[in-house]
Parts: structure tokens; sequence; C-alpha cells
């Protein structure tokens, strides 16, 4: 089978459709979008992080939905907080266990350090920083020591015997 040559006619400027219309144009510089075209965000949105609550906090938001007596005023409450009833009925529960009065002053992590420990750290520091400050006055002895002998200089051997007992 032979292919036919296809054939096409060489039109005048004033004859060729328009580019840039329904026709299949050049690609745009800018990769295909054209100039007027908002860009996409090319950056990927952080994940969202889950929201805690304190225990004062909870306490307060029921306190408030108990106060509720009007048909609506639980759901404008729940609104205005940007919370779901499911929260809520969660929330009920545990003060009824008593878990959020547990919770009123327990902090997670690490636990501190007592004073007497903190102390003993801070007495220890300052020991071994005033025993590094005097071997440094003791090194300074020594070399005043030596010039003194190599220059004939007398010293005093009562007041050096005194800072070395």
């Amino acid at each position: 089978m032979q292919k036919s040559p296809i054939v096409t006619k060489s039109r005048s400027p004033a004859e060729s459709p328009p580019q840039g219309g329904g026709e299949r144009s050049e690609p745009t510089p800018s990769g295909g979008l054209s100039a007027g075209a908002p860009v996409p965000p090319t950056e990927v949105a952080p994940r969202a992080r889950r929201r805690t609550y304190t225990a004062p906090y909870k306490l307060q938001v029921l306190q408030e939905l108990d106060a509720c007596r009007a048909p609506g005023e639980v759901g404008a409450v729940l609104r205005r907080e940007g919370l779901y009833s499911s929260i809520a009925t969660s929330w009920r529960q545990q003060r009824k266990k008593g878990a959020l009065a547990a919770l009123s002053d327990v902090h997670r992590g690490r636990k501190g350090r007592s004073t007497e420990q903190r102390e003993i750290e801070r007495l220890h520091k300052e020991n071994a920083r005033l025993n590094r400050k005097l071997e440094r006055v003791y090194g300074l002895l020594e070399i005043q020591k030596k010039i003194a002998a190599i220059l004939g200089v007398p010293l005093n051997p009562n007041a050096l015997d005194e800072i070395d007992s």
C-alpha cells in the first residue's frame, strides 16, 4: 500500500487563523501557561497538627455547655469555640471519671530535680571552677619563683611558705 503525499496549501498571512485561539499553538515560554494565568503554589502544605486542650479550658467549656438552657445555645457555644459535639461528650466522660481534675496540675515530660540536687550540682561546678583558678595561681607563683631565681632577686620566703601550706 502506498501512502499518498499530504499536500498543504500555503496560506497568506491574511488568510491564516489567529494564533492562540481554539487551535493548537506553540507552547508559551512559561511552560504552557498563559501569561495572565495564576501560577499554582509549588510548596506542599504543612501537615495539620492535632489541637490540644488544657484541663481548665475543658472544664470552662463544659460549664458553659451545662449552663445552656434554650434550644440552639449548645450549638452556638460549640461553633464559637470551633468544637464538635463528640469532643464535648468525651470531655463529659473524662469529667465523670475524674480525669480532668487529676490533670489540672500534672505536667508532662521529665521530672525536675529537687532543690537539694540543684544546689549540690551548683556547688560542684563552683568547686571545680575555684580549683582551676587555684591551679592557675600556683602555676603563676612557680613562674615567679623561677624568674626571681634567674634574675637573682631575693623573695620573702615566709610569704611564699604561707601560700604553699
